[in-house]
């Protein structure tokens, strides 16, 4: 036996020692209380939990991003989601047909998406117009949010063969001008792009943007954007949920997907190449998997700066030539690889460089902090897989590529730094998967749980049971911080008006927002990057519903040191704990220790926008704080005491 070896077995053996005497020593007044054993001693089997340890996704689900996180208001800005002369959904006609006649074609002056609105009116002139005028009308994502006082800009590109008036507005209930401006265009058959600054002299939460006049003439309309003038930094994200992203200190932002990285077919993928550049020449795509257009307003590019804004690393996931329903190998998949080569060069090339100069174009000569992507999603295709993984490593040696086959079970049998684990499941068996990495070999890459949540009828649209059982998962996560690298939850958002995937961590509309219980668990957890993950031995005598574990850290606020011990009771009773904390260098202070409790009288009680906050965590100053404490864990509950020290 070698001196590392004795090493160790004597410290098993003084753990698993101290572990028996403070067993012995607490169990006089235990009766039926369970036992907690935390060893806090320095450099005593502790380790580190990977810095990056939490974080979050962001697909394009659920209305998401579009109509969700990214601030644009008009829905279908560019006309061209109809995929028919006739079809301008939403855009809706103001008038009858004897005042006006619209329609699209293919004149519009972008090369990459042709289709512009064709407005032809009939009345004016002898016939006059209705006093409000004709003209179109967009209702936005299910109404748009204006706000009294705020100003919004509306950008739009018009031609006209004639002179004539046009009114821009955004109108309320009862046909209300909220924020309106007069222009005259036209006497032209070049296109003019129109920029005007509105500021709403009231607020209604599901206004419409109109364009109309009472001029007899055709015009032409294209790429119309009404965006807040106070998005986050002036980067294009919705202010309220952005910050609540942004409360959760993610590490690391993986994006834009998710199957909608891979469409249903490969022609509806999410190519990145026709989502950068000027937002007007983007054509936008159909999001054929959840079945919606996105007009990739925000694209790859707007990724990388929202992981930017969020202090995060950004996880690139790109399609590798396949879809749900279709596959491309061999010389065909040669395009697919040197997409993602341009990517890579993209996000992190120099400025001069072909790909990094158009980052520059777009306001970010410096690089972006790519240090991961990942090879496709869910798809497990070995042989495109090999492909891609020897041709960024050659090219980039230093960025570290995610493999979609699950490793948690058997060693991989390719080469990856990392590979992409996804759960959903039911509580009990999410509250049984803590102990899944367990056994993972230690010798192969490390995982990522890119996608996880209770799901279906536990869950509904996000409830506590669902939520107890993932702090449960991810205590076990913790645990095996080891080889467990990186994690974060999905679905990330849901817009209330369109339920393509529930539950979700964060519920919205137009004008406001809420936390699920699963976002709430995940505030609980998310200090835990980077933290110290101490030892921990729970005895219990009869109840199989507890799990438990300790972490030193830096309060983010204060600076101070604490020793936070999560426990999930995933019972239907209260349990009796005894928790017994070893090693400290000093003294537990009462004054600043902490307890926070999330539970609910009923096990799948769940916020909404009318109680949302009926399940969240509540503080309490800890009065008990000591190396021993006897605590009661309500049933259903996670529960978090902070011990200063």
């Amino acid at each position: 036996m070698g001196l590392y070896s004795l090493k160790a077995t004597c410290s098993v053996f003084v753990y698993s020692l101290i572990v028996c005497l403070l067993a012995f020593r607490c169990c006089a007044d235990a009766n039926q209380t369970s036992i907690l054993v935390v060893n806090a001693t320095s450099n005593f089997s502790a380790r580190r939990i990977p810095d990056n340890f939490f974080g979050v996704f962001l697909e394009e689900i659920n209305h998401e991003v579009s109509g969700g996180l990214w601030a644009e208001l008009v829905s279908n800005r560019g006309f061209e989601a109809g995929n028919a002369t006739s079809n301008i959904y939403p855009w809706s006609i103001i008038g009858d047909n004897s005042s006006i006649y619209v329609s699209t074609d293919l004149t519009s002056c972008f090369k990459r998406n042709k289709v512009a609105l064709r407005m032809e009116v009939l009345c004016g002139g002898t016939k006059p117009c209705p006093c409000s005028g004709v003209g179109i009308s967009n209702p936005g994502f299910w109404g748009m949010n204006i706000e009294e006082g705020k100003k919004y800009q509306i950008v739009y590109y018009v031609k006209a063969l004639a002179m004539a008036d046009l009114q821009i507005s955004f109108t309320g209930t009862g046909d209300k001008k909220l924020a309106s401006v007069n222009v005259t265009v036209g006497n032209t058959t070049n296109w003019t792009r129109m920029v005007n600054i509105l500021e709403a002299n009231a607020s209604y939460h599901n206004a419409s943007l109109q364009i109309t006049t009472t001029t007899k003439g055709v015009y032409w309309l294209d790429q119309v954007s009404a965006m807040p003038m106070d998005t986050y930094k002036g980067n294009g994200f919705r202010n309220d949920l952005f910050k609540m992203v942004a409360e959760l200190k993610p590490k690391f932002l993986r994006f834009p997907g998710g199957c909608f990285v891979e469409g249903n077919t490969l022609n509806n993928a999410f190519r990145w190449k026709d989502t950068v550049g000027p937002w007007e020449e983007r054509p936008g795509h159909l999001n054929d998997v959840w079945n919606y257009w996105t007009d990739d307003g925000f694209g790859y590019f707007e990724g990388l700066q929202l992981a930017e804004d969020l202090h995060a690393l950004p996880i690139w996931v790109f399609n590798a030539g396949i879809s749900l329903k279709e596959q491309v190998n061999g010389s065909d998949l040669s395009p697919y690889v040197q997409d993602a080569l341009d990517g890579i060069e993209f996000a992190k090339g120099c400025p001069t460089s072909r790909w990094g100069s158009v980052r520059a174009a777009m306001g970010h000569p410096k690089p972006f902090d790519l240090r991961y992507v990942a090879i496709g999603n869910e798809d497990c295709w070995k042989r495109n897989y090999l492909i891609f993984h020897d041709k960024i490593k050659y090219s980039y040696p230093d960025i570290k590529i995610i493999s979609n086959c699950d490793g948690s079970d058997k060693p991989l049998n390719q080469p990856a730094d990392l590979f992409d684990f996804h759960i959903y499941t039911s509580s009990t068996d999410m509250f049984a998967k803590s102990t899944k990495f367990d056994k993972t070999s230690r010798s192969g890459p490390k995982a990522f749980v890119s996608e996880y949540a209770v799901w279906k009828e536990d869950a509904a649209m996000g409830s506590l049971l669902a939520a107890v059982a993932e702090a449960a998962f991810l205590i076990g996560l913790e645990k095996n911080s080891d080889i467990v690298e990186m994690v974060s939850y999905a679905p990330l958002f849901l817009n209330i008006n369109d339920k393509r995937w529930i539950p979700d961590a964060i519920v919205f509309d137009s004008y406001q927002h809420y936390g699920t219980p699963s976002y709430w668990v995940q505030k609980v957890f998310t200090e835990s990057s980077g933290a110290i993950f101490l030892p921990t031995t729970l005895n219990t005598n009869s109840s199989n519903s507890l799990i438990a574990s300790a972490i030193n850290l830096k309060g983010s606020e204060d600076n101070q040191n604490y020793i936070r011990i999560k426990v999930v009771n995933f019972g239907v009773t209260p349990e009796n704990l005894l928790i017994c904390v070893s090693g400290l260098n000093s003294t537990v202070r009462h004054l600043g220790s902490t307890k926070t409790v999330l539970t609910s009288s009923n096990l799948m009680d769940e916020n909404s926008f009318l109680d949302p906050i009926k399940v969240v965590p509540h503080q309490s100053p800890l009065e008990s704080a000591a190396e021993e404490m006897n605590v009661i864990l309500p049933p259903y509950s996670v529960t978090s005491f902070d011990l200063l020290i």
